[in-house]
């Protein structure tokens, strides 16, 4: 990260939004931690591939606020600063609408999706993939595995293609644990998983 890049980061206004943020904390998610770390996590794969505007940083911490959080008040987004409408509109684009299936919004992002839509989904998926791991049943792996290949690699191939190559291997990583798990019955006390597949 330059210096810039670093001076930038200095400069954005977080904290409210991650107070909003906290609102998830009660909220867990089946395979381990809870709403408001994946929030955290995902504006660090950001950052991590230097993608530092502050609207999309500040939308990835609060992106899953309106899907997750019941009767969720707007104004509470809108009233933050100055880029608050800016991050809602963008917030809203990544959100799953009413009725919209998994299938349909993802190819919405896809094909309608402002560029940033489209960076924020993928470090979303990263971030979820990273945490899809081991208490989670091997089918949902295995579908939402088969589920990123078809329509977040897309995404990623347009938002980033450094973010798409850590997708592929996170994928490559799920696909051979639910294959090793296939092929191993569930061990016994007296018996114990090679970690080397996970």
């Amino acid at each position: 990260m330059t210096t810039d890049e670093m001076l930038r980061l200095k400069s954005i206004f977080m904290a409210p939004y991650i107070q909003l943020a906290a609102s998830l904390i009660g909220k867990t998610r089946e395979g381990g931690g809870n709403m408001f770390r994946h929030q955290l996590d995902t504006m660090a794969i950001l950052i991590d591939y230097n993608h530092i505007d502050s609207v999309l940083l500040k939308a990835s911490i609060v992106h899953d606020i309106i899907e997750d959080v019941p009767n969720f008040n707007h104004n509470l987004l809108l009233s933050i600063d100055f880029e608050s409408p800016a991050v809602y509109e963008l917030v809203i684009e990544v959100s799953r609408r009413p009725n919209e299936t998994k299938p349909e919004f993802l190819t919405r992002i896809l094909e309608s999706g402002s560029d940033q839509a489209k960076i924020l989904k993928t470090a979303d998926r990263i971030s979820n993939m990273i945490s899809l791991g081991f208490v989670v049943p091997t089918d949902f792996i295995h579908r939402y595995t088969e589920e990123t290949v078809r329509y977040v690699y897309p995404i990623a191939e347009e938002a980033d293609m450094a973010m798409l190559s850590e997708l592929k291997t996170l994928v490559d990583s799920r696909r051979r644990y639910v294959n090793y798990l296939n092929e191993n019955p569930i061990p016994t006390e007296n018996q114990n998983y090679d970690l080397r597949f996970f």
